[in-house]
Formats: C-alpha cells, structure tokens, sequence
C-alpha cells in the first residue's frame, strides 16, 4: 500500500470527548445534561463495591447477578433483575453537587452503598423468581398489590420488621419488606438469628434463609436486563433533575409555626439586647440538622428547607434568643416536626 492509499484511508471515529466536569463551576455543570457527561461505572469506587457485592452474592449460592448500570436514582426497575446506581456516584465532582443541592449523598460511602445493593437484591430475587406469587410469601409480607403511598405511619417500636435502611422503611409496603428482609439475611458476619431474637421478624428471616437455600444455585424464572432512566440515555440538565427532586421534597410551611416560635424565643421588646434568633439559628444549622436528621430518618434537605423557613420567620418576626438551652429546644421541636412528617406526610396538623 503506498502513501496515497494510506492517506485517503478514513481515520477511526474518535470517541466522543469526557467533558472536564472538575474545572467547570456549579452554574456550568448543572447546564450540562445528563447523557452528555459520558458517566461509566468502570474504572470508579463503584467498580469495586459492586464486585464485592457480587462475591457476597455468590458466597451464598445465588445464580442470580444482576446487571448494575447509572440511573437517575436508587431502584431496581418494575420485573426486571438490574439494579440502577444514580449517576452521581460515578464522579466525585458530581457527589461534591449532590451533597450542594440534597444535603447528602445517598450511598456514598461504601457501608451505606452496600447496604443499598443488597436492598435492590431483594427486589431482583423477587423479581426473577416471581416469589410474591407465592402463597407463604403473600402470608408472610402481604399482598405485593398494595399501593404506594407517599407517607406511611412508621410504628418505630414494631418487632414485626427488620431494620437496615432509615425510615423504618420494611415498614413502607409488602415488597420493602421483604427487600429489607433479604437485606439482613444477605449482610456478612450479621448474626440476625441473634439480633432479632424473640422479633416476629426473625420468622420472615427464616422463611427467606430457607427460601434462599431451596433456590441455591437455581436459573432465574425471569431475566430482564431493562435498563429504565439509563444515565446516557437521560437528557435532562441537571439544572431541570435537581427542580424535579428538590420540588418533591419541597412544602410550603403556612405561618402557623408563629405561636411556636413565639415560645422558644422572645420577642425584641422582651430582649431587646438578646441574640437574634435567625442569627443563632444559622450558626447551629449544621449540627442541629446532623442531629436531627440522624435520629429521625428524615433526609437533611427536607429538615434544612424547614430550619430555612423557619429561620426567615423569625427574621420578620424580630425574635430574640431567651436562653443558651435554646438549641436543644429547636432540635427538640425539629425532631419532633421531622417524626409527625414521616407518620402523616405533614409536618404539622392545622
């Protein structure tokens, strides 16, 4: 082949560029859309979580190995046996915006993304093996028909639900409940016999101990490699995905919350050279949002949009800090707002 030939030969199609999301500010990122970051899994912190989740898979005998791909969000698609990871794992860039525009990163650390996965399990196992057709399984977690519901009363003190995720979340629908179920069951060096004993929860470990080992090793009934939301597939901004999540956390908070701020702090006639409540409360957002949100479940974005409210109410209001114990009556009041919010879907009755 001489050099004319060589010249006239095409070139190979060069891979698309990775945009340098480290250099870019906020502003620019959240104009890029989702597709268009060119996100994979290989080659992160991802990798390697998702490979130790697999090994626990097969140290228990499960012939099922889900496909793991980037989503807009945690979940394992309606019958399929994939599991989507939210992008923003994918790149400490995107986990710095996350933890910006949600006040955290769900699953970003590794003992928080484990325990993820191994939830989303239990709805691929569900899902390739039909189990909630399952007579026992109905017996045992209720009827998977049951709808969703936004809100549901959390009985903090059941014994009739394991506990793994925040939120009492087996709690939510017969499907999280056997989720969170095989959650347990599949966590290394857990002693789960031990840890619920005397919990009617442990009759559901055992039926999904005996289940597991009655399917060791057994093809799935269904495999679907459905991969909903797919990250590079997505072409929304970022700037139009954080709108859609922050509006559903989102609430407006009528001002009814007036008589109550009127009683943990003081009007400024009462203390007219006291701290401003709105100045104190800024200073400890952090650590009273830690706080609360660590004992609550609650997601610290939804916390941090109430304590901004408030806040700002007590700007207009011109109120006044009354005593140095004040920060934990504020975090006593949260907590106590946070709690009512996950029972009834309201942070408070009118």
């Amino acid at each position: 082949m001489d050099a004319q030939e060589l010249s006239d030969k095409p070139a190979p199609a060069k891979a698309p560029d990775t945009p340098d999301i480290v250099s870019m500010s906020d502003e620019q990122l959240l104009q890029m859309r989702i597709c268009d970051l060119k996100l994979k899994i290989a080659g992160t912190e991802l990798e390697s979580r998702i490979d130790k989740f697999y090994a626990e898979l097969a140290a228990k005998g499960i012939a099922v190995k889900p496909l793991c791909y980037l989503g807009d969000e945690w979940f394992c698609p309606e019958g399929s046996t994939t599991i989507a990871i939210p992008f923003y794992l994918a790149h400490p860039r995107l986990k710095k915006l996350e933890e910006k525009m949600m006040m955290e990163v769900e699953g970003g650390t590794e003992s928080w993304c484990m325990r993820l996965l191994r939830h989303e399990m239990g709805h691929v196992l569900n899902h390739a093996y039909l189990l909630e057709k399952d007579r026992q399984w109905q017996k045992m977690f209720g009827p998977a028909s049951l709808e969703y519901s936004e809100s549901f009363r959390a009985q903090p003190y059941s014994r009739r639900f394991v506990r793994h995720l925040e939120g009492y979340y087996a709690q939510s629908h017969p499907e999280e409940d056997f989720a969170e179920t095989v959650a347990i069951w599949l966590t290394p060096d857990l002693d789960w016999r031990q840890q619920y004993r005397g919990w009617k929860a442990l009759q559901k470990l055992e039926y999904v101990d005996e289940l597991m080992h009655k399917l060791a090793g057994r093809p799935p009934v269904v495999l679907s490699k459905a991969r909903i939301s797919d990250a590079s597939r997505l072409r929304s901004r970022l700037e139009a995905h954080y709108k859609r999540r922050r509006r559903i956390y989102a609430q407006e908070f009528p001002d009814f919350f007036d008589a109550d701020l009127k009683k943990l702090f003081v009007d400024a006639d009462a203390a007219p050279n006291g701290e401003r409540a709105s100045v104190f409360l800024r200073r400890s957002a952090k650590l009273i949002l830690s706080a609360v949100s660590a004992w609550t479940g609650e997601p610290k974005f939804t916390i941090n949009r109430l304590l901004r409210e408030l806040t700002d109410r007590c700007t207009e209001l011109d109120l006044r800090l009354k005593a140095p114990s004040a920060a934990v009556e504020i975090a006593a009041y949260l907590a106590t707002l946070a709690c009512h919010y996950r029972l009834t879907g309201k942070f408070k009755d009118s």
